[in-house]
């Protein structure tokens, strides 16, 4: 295992690029750490280790992934939100426990939060939806990555049209929050969600307008007709 992880190590360092450096932490206002190495070039680089650590138990791979996120470095986090998902079908109920964990102890910043909950939480909740249960005590938590993850962990299945209750429900919960992370998280959700039900939330929006930050409210409009957007941010 510990010979896979210095392989990747070395070809991240190698890709290292000082454009990229230039501009990688401008999106950050979180001190980041990285190799600075381009989004693709990273993606070519789990994916050939992927085919290597592929056959391997579902615990070893997670044991991989652990190890990578304990590096604190963003490229290995990204290498970690392309493996995790590979194993969807491997998922077992428990693991929900695990993916939260590694949020409280290893998420640091947005990407690497979105990294992980966009898909490998996302693919839990579709495969085990009673679990969505848990997504809004995450909501409650004094972690904002952890309340983050509440909203975005959902941002694929709501762009197929799923779990929309439970989606304005986490919204409620976190809408007053006055972290902006939180803030654009829960309306980037409440974008996706109007995708499929661009009624709903316009009138979600529109009943909660008067106390929703501008950030949030502005995200989740983003989509909308014209006369949506304009009517939605009347008077707020």
């Amino acid at each position: 295992m510990n010979a896979i992880i210095q392989k990747i190590r070395q070809d991240l360092r190698q890709n290292s690029d000082e454009a990229t450096k230039h501009s990688f932490q401008r999106f950050f206002k979180e001190g980041v750490t990285c190799y600075d190495v381009k989004t693709g070039v990273v993606g070519k680089i789990a994916t050939s280790y992927w085919n290597e650590i592929q056959n391997l138990e579902k615990d070893v791979i997670f044991e991989l992934c652990e190890e990578l996120y304990r590096s604190g470095y963003c490229e290995e986090a990204f290498v970690v939100s392309f493996w995790v998902p590979k194993v969807t079908d491997r998922y077992e109920p428990n693991d929900l426990a695990l993916f939260k964990r590694w949020i409280l102890q290893y998420i640091n910043n947005w990407a690497t939060c979105d990294g992980l909950c966009n898909h490998t939480v996302g693919n839990f909740i579709e495969r085990f939806p009673d679990s969505i249960q848990e997504l809004k005590h995450w909501a409650i938590s004094d972690n904002r990555w952890l309340k983050r993850a509440a909203a975005v962990s959902l941002i694929i299945p709501v762009k197929k049209g799923k779990f929309l209750d439970t989606v304005f429900e986490i919204v409620d919960i976190l809408l007053l929050d006055s972290d902006d992370m939180v803030q654009k998280g829960y309306g980037w959700l409440l974008k996706e969600a109007s995708r499929k039900h661009e009624k709903e939330v316009f009138e979600f929006v529109v009943n909660h307008r008067k106390v929703m930050p501008r950030t949030a409210l502005r995200y989740a409009v983003e989509l909308m007709p014209k006369e949506m957007r304009a009517v939605s941010m009347k008077n707020c």
